[in-house]
């Protein structure tokens, strides 16, 4: 019986993903400790999740102004931890979580992911994922040493070519390779260990890979992206996918369509989730739950949203009014998020403002939040997913980690009551959990 996905969306870093959420009177601030990671990792258990990932960007949201000063003085996401070490202390305090971190195809190498993650997924029991992207701006360019970000459509080829390497590696050892036989003095098969052959137009590689398969075989790949090009890579490599739809209707458009492009790549859609922001406000009465929302909603500054927004697009707003309209030359410009300024475009018929980009999007506010009861979340969650507008959620919370404590505490017990979400994990590791099959050496290859 098909069930919801859950997935805990997760920052290394002094804020959640919404960057208030340092402000909240309940937010615990000790995020450089791993006891900080590990006891939302034990909550997030407890609360059967499959999965938890850490989001990231190489580099803190200084592009509004040019000045670095607003975000630090703000804590807009101005601390950024390391994902995969982060994600290694989160496995180490949890049994059967998943967890993935983020590493981007356009400042890292082949190798280098391919072997992080193939060894972070033998020290945590074959419960990792890696998070797929491609970068967003200029910040992230400068941090690892390059003047400007390349070109969006660029980046995504460059990828393609990226994950076919990781997975060449990640498929250079056979299961049983290794035998380690005293006897005979035989560590290995060498010819179950296989070169590493690949020359593209962006990216070559040509050695031996050095880790053997993973107890899942090799890692979970997350993808999130968003645009036409995003969507079809995802098509092409994600074993899940992150989404954020803003209604229903345009969720089970949109899903629809992402699954056919699935089948498209000869692979069936049933084992590819797709999985939507959802961000809980919720409470044993509907009054207290808007009562914590309104505690929620007085963290939000401006500065939060404009930082954001120019992070996200790779533009300065700081260059433009509130009221002032975008031209089509800036518009064609922004080289960052490009669905979310098509979204944005779309809704308001016209080229938007600034304040546009701030009302449709709400960067840096809980966008669409449900809040309420557990009964008013859960008909929410179980109106989507038995309508396929989504098979799961990314749930974002508002503070940690009280407000993953609170779904738990009333969302997942009625979820659990309704059929429609399991009760215990099927297996140890994060493919069993997801329902994902073991991919067998090559099975990439379409």
């Amino acid at each position: 019986m098909r069930q919801i996905v859950l997935v805990g969306f997760l920052q290394a870093q002094n804020c959640t993903n919404l960057v208030s959420s340092w402000r909240h009177p309940a937010s615990r601030t000790d995020f450089t400790s791993p006891a900080f990671y590990q006891r939302i990792g034990q909550v997030l258990e407890e609360g059967k999740f499959h999965l938890a990932f850490f989001d990231d960007r190489l580099s803190m949201p200084d592009l509004y102004a040019h000045d670095y000063r607003h975000t630090v003085e703000h804590g807009i996401r101005c601390v950024k931890l390391d994902p995969v070490a982060t994600m290694m202390a989160m496995g180490f305090g949890t049994k059967y979580l998943g967890i993935g971190a983020t590493n981007s195809t356009t400042y890292y190498q082949p190798f280098h992911v391919a072997r992080m993650y193939q060894t972070v997924d033998h020290m945590i029991g074959g419960r990792a994922a890696w998070n797929v992207v491609t970068s967003v701006n200029d910040g992230e360019a400068q941090n690892m040493g390059q003047d400007i970000h390349t070109d969006h459509e660029e980046r995504y080829d460059r990828a393609d070519e990226f994950v076919e390497i990781v997975l060449r590696s990640w498929d250079g050892w056979e299961d049983d390779a290794i035998e380690v036989n005293r006897e005979t003095g035989r560590f290995a098969d060498p010819d179950k260990v296989h070169h590493t052959d690949f020359e593209g137009k962006f990216l070559r590689s040509h050695g031996t890979f050095t880790v053997p398969r993973s107890p899942q075989g090799h890692p979970v790949l997350i993808q999130a992206g968003s645009s036409g090009r995003g969507q079809r890579f995802g098509a092409r490599w994600a074993d899940t996918v992150f989404v954020g739809y803003p209604d229903k209707k345009f969720g089970m458009r949109e899903y629809a369509g992402f699954k056919k492009m699935v089948a498209d790549q000869g692979r069936d859609p049933e084992t590819v989730p797709v999985n939507t922001i959802l961000y809980p406000v919720v409470a044993e009465s509907r009054a207290e739950a808007e009562d914590k929302k309104a505690e929620i909603d007085k963290q939000y500054r401006e500065i939060d949203g404009l930082s954001l927004l120019s992070e996200a697009l790779n533009f300065d707003f700081a260059k433009k009014s509130m009221d002032e309209v975008f031209t089509d030359e800036e518009l064609g410009g922004m080289s960052g998020m490009q669905a979310m300024r098509d979204r944005v475009m779309q809704a308001i018929g016209r080229n938007p403002t600034v304040r546009d980009f701030l009302n449709v999007t709400k960067r840096g506010r809980p966008r669409e939040a449900i809040v309420g009861t557990a009964k008013d979340v859960a008909d929410r969650m179980e109106d989507w997913f038995t309508d396929r507008a989504c098979d799961g959620f990314v749930i974002s919370a508002t503070h940690v980690p009280g407000a993953y404590e609170d779904f738990v505490t009333h969302v997942v017990p009625e979820l659990q009551r309704r059929g429609i979400y399991h009760k215990d994990y099927a297996g140890t590791t994060l493919r069993e959990n997801l329902g994902l099959p073991r991919p067998a050496i090559g099975e990439w290859k379409r």
